[in-house]
């Protein structure tokens, strides 16, 4: 038995992380449990980090960014492996895991490697790396355990023609037509890098519109510009097998679908939701229960049912953003010890790292009409943007949505080159309640993408005028 912690913080990503160190600075006593090769979490290891890292090293190697200027058989690597992806994520893997384990050695940051589980709400019992167990006792607990892949029973996951997105990295060569299932941001962000490649995708959806909590019009231009890049989309279709066939030129992954149709490629991804890691903690012994996925109920300050446990990251539901979860991890820290701040729920910039990449913030058009609130739209299209044309990005755009009568902004959506950089002006903008008129006023250095801003402010306004 160790001594009482102030603080026990189950998981090391980056709501572990960020809620650790933010308690640690208010001088409380903090120990976070996790495997010793899982520090930094899912973000680090199989998520954030290295599928964007991946989208980078395919943008490069591809020269899909070039092709604008040297047509679409441009490459800059004609015969592009595995490895030669894994010797650009590996050392950006590295660096960021002794980012980590820096920061939490820099803030005198207990770290146990082992795994976790309740035996009553203020003791844990963690099964050691290296053999053997401990308990460990804390007034307040943290629970942010992240996520897997869910399963189903009708897609067996073998790791090598048949897997899921923590099993990429063992993937031995790149497929050229894949089978994705699930047109979620996780489906989504694959398809484009494949294709990128010059591969084929068949993504398989049970919904009829994808990401339903993004702008209608971004998602139109997706799907147009995915489609011209050898992305099929079959919506509304249901898996109920899957398995290896011998073909004319070897064995190809057969998935078979409600409809009838059987859909054939060389491997499959299966993408459809994740599993919290909750079900491996023995909740019932603290109080605690989730729902079907793992998830945990949580009020707006991250207290559970049990008010001195809380509960941050994945493991609590949507939006499932590094981003978010380490504010969620540094807030639900600053109530524990009463220092309670609000996270504005309205100003959660949204990232989705395809290609093109897609980024929002506050409300979008089917939000405004389902209010009843009025708005009107100001567009700016890279196609007016001398910085567009010298990135070869001819297909972005940026929407403001705003009060007509107020004339405050109440939503940015963008689509194309640097989409998750340029949104957080607009995020400012709306965080300090100021009107269109900002962009109007405002110089931005030119050529910049930030210029959109101010086209699609003149286009708004010009839209009142008339």
């Amino acid at each position: 038995m160790r001594d009482r912690y102030d603080l026990v913080v189950i998981g090391s990503g980056p709501a572990g992380q960020k809620a650790a160190i933010c308690a640690a600075k208010l001088r409380k006593r903090v120990v976070v449990i996790d495997r010793q090769d899982r520090i930094g979490g899912v973000s680090l290891h199989t998520g954030t980090i290295p599928s964007k890292t991946l989208r980078e090293a395919v943008l490069y190697l591809s020269g899909f960014r070039q092709r604008a200027f040297y047509g679409r058989d441009y490459r800059l690597k004609d015969a592009i492996a595995v490895s030669d992806l894994e010797r650009r994520v590996r050392p950006v893997l590295q660096h960021e895991i002794e980012v980590v384990r820096a920061q939490l050695k820099r803030n005198d940051v207990e770290v146990v490697h082992g795994s976790a589980r309740f035996e009553g709400p203020h003791t844990l019992l963690v099964e050691l790396q290296g053999g053997g167990a401990e308990r460990v006792e804390a007034d307040r607990v943290l629970v942010a355990c992240g996520t897997r892949p869910a399963e189903n029973p009708s897609i067996a996951v073998d790791g090598k023609r048949i897997f899921n997105s923590d099993q990429l990295a063992n993937v031995e060569e790149i497929p050229k037509h894949l089978v994705i299932v699930g047109a979620g941001v996780i489906g989504l962000e694959y398809a484009s890098m494949l294709c990128a490649l010059g591969g084929e995708v068949t993504l398989i959806d049970s919904r009829k519109r994808i990401l339903d909590f993004v702008d209608e019009e971004i998602i139109d231009t997706l799907t147009y510009h995915m489609r011209r890049h050898n992305v099929t989309f079959r919506l509304g279709e249901n898996v109920v097998s899957c398995a290896l066939e011998q073909g004319a030129n070897g064995s190809v992954v057969a998935a078979k679908l409600e409809s009838g149709k059987t859909v054939r490629a060389d491997a499959l991804l299966y993408a459809v939701g994740r599993q919290s890691n909750t079900d491996r903690l023995a909740l019932a012994a603290a109080g605690l229960e989730a729902d079907a996925r793992g998830r945990l109920k949580v009020n707006e300050w991250f207290q559970t049912n049990v008010p001195h446990i809380y509960a941050a990251g994945d493991c609590i539901g949507f939006p499932s953003l590094a981003s978010v979860s380490m504010e969620q991890g540094r807030l639900a820290s600053l109530h524990m010890f009463d220092e309670a701040k609000a996270i504005p729920s309205n100003l959660l910039p949204y990232g989705i790292y395809t290609i093109p990449e897609i980024s929002m913030v506050g409300r979008n058009e089917q939000e405004l009409t389902e209010a009843k609130i009025p708005y009107e739209v100001g567009v700016a299209r890279y196609d007016e943007l001398a910085k567009a044309q010298m990135v070869g990005d001819r297909i972005g755009l940026l929407k403001i949505l705003f009060d007509p009568a107020s004339r405050r902004v109440l939503g940015v959506h963008a689509i194309g080159e640097n989409a998750a950089e340029i949104i957080h002006i607009g995020q400012a903008v709306i965080a300090l309640g100021a009107t269109i008129e900002y962009f109007r006023d405002t110089v931005f250095n030119y050529p910049t993408l930030a210029e959109a801003y101010k086209v699609a402010a003149l286009d708004g306004l010009n839209k009142l005028r008339s």
